[in-house]
């Protein structure tokens, strides 16, 4: 008796599970929670919420930095209760699939012919057509072959079903987000995320790890190298994109690749992305005489909108001159102490100040890298495609037509799940290929009668 009660609790517990509101339920959790995870940065340290969601400060989401930190909104992808909220998605469609999805196309792929005398004691809406002479199942067999329909022939009964493919479609619907499901946990496992900022012309490795997957490899025998990082502006000055020349070789030195990659054009190689992400300029680089180099720190300033970059060099005791950078393609201003601007210099172009030759030699910038293994990628995009395939199939109409031709009766009822007005126009086809063919040259005396039952 504990058995069956068990068995039941289980039954009933996986028919909740597998339930279409439970389901949709469940969708719209994960929608919710991924719109939430697009809208709050991800994977940004404690301070960055601290001040843009300050507790103080009112924002748009009506959330603060401790409400974000508590809940894991700022790794939500990452989150046990997110991938549990996802385990049990994963759950209800499987178990909606073998339990409702596959009978259903077993039972549809059955030649299922119906026995008109008892059917007319639960089907009151099915009618016997007048009595007919000459009726012929050939003809028929012929009629619904020629509206594509798959026929199956037992004594004086006819089945004939089609668009079987909408019937198999939701299947597949299943599956595909089921494949989309397992693609993300793959990257959740295997996948991991470095961001790098590189000065030009350094040899970097994977070092700043962001998040990483409790399976993930780093590559340990790739070497890259920045040679080159530039920028082109548009007329009024704004940037129109940023780009980095990067070259890979292995452990011996060997040359691998070298590509130039910019914002919406990345490098893969070996399974790695690399993608441009952010810039930043480091430092000026200046010569006061044939041995002598001076590096100076530039910082960044903001005002109203209008960003430069100053640094001042000390000429001596009471006298320092700044230099003001706006981007790469403008001169450096040089100003001295009482703000004056004193001259305008391009890179290599000679100035002496007091008597010092001054030389601006380069301007040293960095590239913001954010490095990406992500093996799941490949298993989503397939989910999706079979997704949005399975989804447009799904909409095949599928039809079944019982024809029963005995003596002088002949009966036909019909059903489809969905375009009922294509199913009329089919079945208003075969009536008159049927009249045609059965030299019967008045439709009104086949009177073919069909049911319509919506599934």
């Amino acid at each position: 008796m504990i058995f069956f009660n068990t068995k039941n609790i289980i039954w009933n517990f996986c028919k909740k599970l597998a339930s279409l509101s439970f389901s949709i339920f469940l969708l719209l959790m994960i929608i919710f929670f991924s719109m939430l995870g697009s809208l709050i940065e991800q994977n940004q340290t404690d301070i960055y919420y601290q001040e843009y969601y300050s507790i103080n400060n009112s924002n748009k989401l009506l959330i603060n930095w401790k409400f974000i930190l508590n809940l894991g909104l700022d790794h939500l992808y990452q989150t046990w209760w997110f991938n549990f909220i996802l385990l049990i998605f994963a759950c209800s469609l499987i178990i909606c699939t073998f339990s409702t999805q596959l009978p259903g196309l077993r039972n549809a792929r059955r030649w299922k012919f119906m026995n008109f005398k008892q059917s007319l004691n639960f089907n009151k809406n099915l009618i016997i057509s007048p009595n007919i002479l000459h009726n012929s199942c050939s003809n028929m067999i012929y009629s619904l072959n020629y509206c594509n329909f798959y026929v199956f022939h037992k004594k004086n009964y006819l089945y004939a079903y089609k668009g079987l493919l909408g019937r198999i479609a939701p299947i597949f619907v299943h599956f595909s987000m089921i494949i989309i499901l397992l693609g993300t946990v793959f990257s959740l496992f295997f996948g991991f995320v470095a961001q790098e900022m590189i000065p030009e012309g350094e040899i970097f490795h994977l070092k700043n790890i962001i998040s990483s997957g409790k399976y993930s490899k780093l590559p340990k025998n790739l070497i890259g190298r920045i040679d080159n990082f530039f920028i082109n502006y548009n007329f009024d000055n704004s940037i129109q994109q940023f780009f980095s020349q990067i070259s890979f070789f292995d452990q011996q030195g060997n040359f691998l690749v070298n590509k130039i990659i910019s914002v919406n054009s990345p490098l893969l190689f070996h399974g790695i992305t690399f993608y441009q992400t952010d810039w930043q300029i480091d430092a000026l680089r200046v010569q006061l005489s044939p041995k002598i180099y001076l590096q100076k720190k530039l910082v960044k300033v903001d005002i109203n909108q209008k960003i430069f970059w100053v640094c001042n060099i000390p000429l001596s005791i009471n006298k320092n001159v700044v230099l003001i950078l706006f981007n790469l393609n403008n001169k450096v201003f040089i100003y001295n102490t009482n703000g004056v601007l004193v001259k305008t210099l391009s890179l290599n172009e000679k100035l002496y100040i007091n008597n010092i030759p001054f030389i601006i030699k380069d301007v040293m910038t960095s590239t913001g890298l954010q490095i990406k293994i992500d093996p799941g990628v490949s298993i989503v995009y397939i989910g999706f495609l079979i997704l949005m395939l399975s989804s447009i199939i799904s909409y095949i109409s599928y039809s079944q037509i019982w024809v029963s031709i005995i003596s002088k009766d002949f009966n036909l009822t019909g059903s489809t799940n969905r375009a009922v007005l294509f199913f009329e126009e089919d079945i208003g086809k075969i009536s008159r290929i049927y009249s045609k063919y059965n030299n019967d040259d008045s439709l009104s005396k086949i009177k073919i009668i069909y049911n319509v039952l919506k599934k």
